[in-house]
């Protein structure tokens, strides 16, 4: 059960998804936050739990995760795990406003550098990698595979230049109440094809 006025945020959230990007921007990052102080460093060590056995990841795929700012929900024990089973990892790198994300090939404990916003990302003697699951980060979700950003289109950019040249899997990483019943879109929209949550793996509609 929801506190109060966290109920009352969500049920918020619901009533501006349809007409609102920016309204509803603005009520899930209270919402995040809220989550966050309600679950804590849990909710990553579930994630990890859970692990992407569901994916069916063949040997030498690429998965690619993201350093998590502020109160985005953990990505790091589910990176741990992948590494530990031999799988793969990259970070995304910010190249420029209105560019698609780079890629580099990661390890845990190698030496980052700090980007915009304090995002952590690998230093330039990395290589280059094409990941084949791609971990997305995201303020709300729906059933369909929509996804709401923080507005700036990275993650638009760079799904769309991988699924023109590679099969890209997108799994979207947010607390079970981010979700809402329909995510606004816009033409440019990349839909994620899954959607792993504390409470499980949920495959979205569209996929």
């Amino acid at each position: 059960m929801f506190p109060t006025a966290f109920a009352a945020l969500y049920f918020l959230m619901l009533d501006v998804m349809l007409t609102d990007k920016k309204q509803l921007r603005a009520a899930a990052l209270v919402a995040r936050q809220a989550a966050f102080a309600m679950h804590g460093k849990e909710a990553s060590r579930r994630l990890a739990a859970h692990g992407l056995d569901f994916l069916k990841i063949k040997p030498g795929q690429i998965v690619s995760g993201f350093a998590a700012i502020r109160d985005e929900i953990d990505p790091s024990h589910l990176m741990l795990w992948l590494h530990a089973e031999g799988v793969g990892l990259a970070l995304p790198v910010m190249v420029g406003k209105n560019q698609p994300l780079l890629m580099r090939a990661w390890t845990p404990g190698d030496a980052m550098e700090a980007a915009a916003w304090g995002i952590a990302q690998p230093l330039d003697d990395k290589p280059e990698v094409d990941p084949d699951v791609v971990l997305v980060p995201l303020l709300a979700f729906d059933a369909g595979g929509s996804r709401l950003g923080y507005g700036g289109g990275f993650y638009d950019r760079t799904l769309a230049r991988l699924r023109r040249i590679k099969p890209v899997v997108a799994v979207g990483l947010a607390y079970d109440e981010l979700k809402v019943d329909a995510v606004p879109t816009e033409s440019y929209d990349e839909r994620l094809d899954w959607v792993l949550t504390p409470s499980g793996p949920h495959r979205c509609l569209n996929s």
